[in-house]
């Protein structure tokens, strides 16, 4: 497992996955959930290498000795860390989730560092475009003839209102509700920092009018990617952040959820390929 150390000498864990070859590197969502639960991306890493980067405090990285660096625009600096650790004058970029918000900061402060860049099922907190309870109230809805709806949906309306959040509403995230969502769904708590999950987006975190007229500018071909059945990001609004960029391309995937690689993995992989490979 290949470490670095970042401007604050916290050390870092990336794990390689794949052949030989320059690695797409991969930020992890959450937020700040350790990127095993990526695995190889539906076989993605059969196509091309990955560099799936643990976030401090997460997986194998270290815990930094200041909580507060766990803020999203704070860690863009460990993202560039790892390019140059690579070796990589400019690199191919995907991020998942929240990890999209990371990625989109880092893009605006580094755009010559950027080749390509996917952001698969990210809320755009970066750009000031968060998923609201009536995007996830609206894709939820679609899953009335689902035989868990019946508990999950007022479970989902609870949470919502500000409620704990129930394991009953899990379903919703996932295109498909079987034994391998379950036991990906049950490996997140075990697998999130807590404390940095509630540093990610707090205050100072995001400056969308400062991001989005970054990128605005950004050169880079830009890959949104979106589920179907997935309510953060809705495809609505997946479509909004993807008018940011000025070389971006939308794509929904048919009833996939949040995490698309694992409802068709073969579809997924050979989109997101076809895409990295130009």
């Amino acid at each position: 497992m290949p470490t670095f150390a970042a401007y604050d000498g916290t050390v870092l864990a990336h794990h390689s996955l794949g052949g030989s070859g320059e690695p797409v590197v991969v930020l992890p969502g959450g937020p700040m959930r350790a990127s095993a639960y990526l695995g190889d991306l539906g076989g993605l890493a059969a196509r091309r290498p990955l560099a799936r980067l643990d976030l401090r405090g997460t997986g194998d990285s270290d815990v930094p000795a200041d909580p507060a660096t766990y803020r999203c625009d704070r860690l863009v600096d460990d993202v560039e860390a790892l390019r140059v650790h690579l070796g990589l004058e400019r690199m191919d970029l995907l991020a998942h989730s929240a990890g999209g918000s990371l990625a989109m900061l880092y893009a605006a402060r580094y755009p010559d560092r950027v080749r390509r860049l996917a952001l698969i099922t990210a809320t755009p907190w970066a750009l000031g475009m968060p998923a609201t309870p009536a995007h996830r109230l609206a894709a939820a809805r679609q899953r009335a003839h689902e035989p868990w709806f019946a508990d999950a949906f007022p479970a989902l309306e609870k949470w919502l209102s500000g409620g704990d959040f129930d394991d009953a509403l899990l379903p919703f995230f996932y295109g498909r509700w079987d034994a391998t969502a379950a036991a990906h769904a049950a490996g997140e708590v075990e697998q999130t920092n807590e404390e940095a999950c509630d540093r990610y987006g707090s205050a100072g975190a995001y400056d969308p009018p400062a991001t989005l007229a970054a990128l605005a500018a950004l050169t880079a071909p830009v890959l949104v990617y979106a589920g179907g059945a997935d309510g953060g990001p809705r495809p609505e609004l997946a479509r909004r952040a993807a008018e940011v960029f000025p070389h971006a391309e939308l794509v929904v995937q048919p009833g996939a959820g949040h995490y698309p690689w694992l409802d068709d993995p073969e579809r997924f992989a050979d989109r997101v390929a076809g895409f990295f490979a130009g």
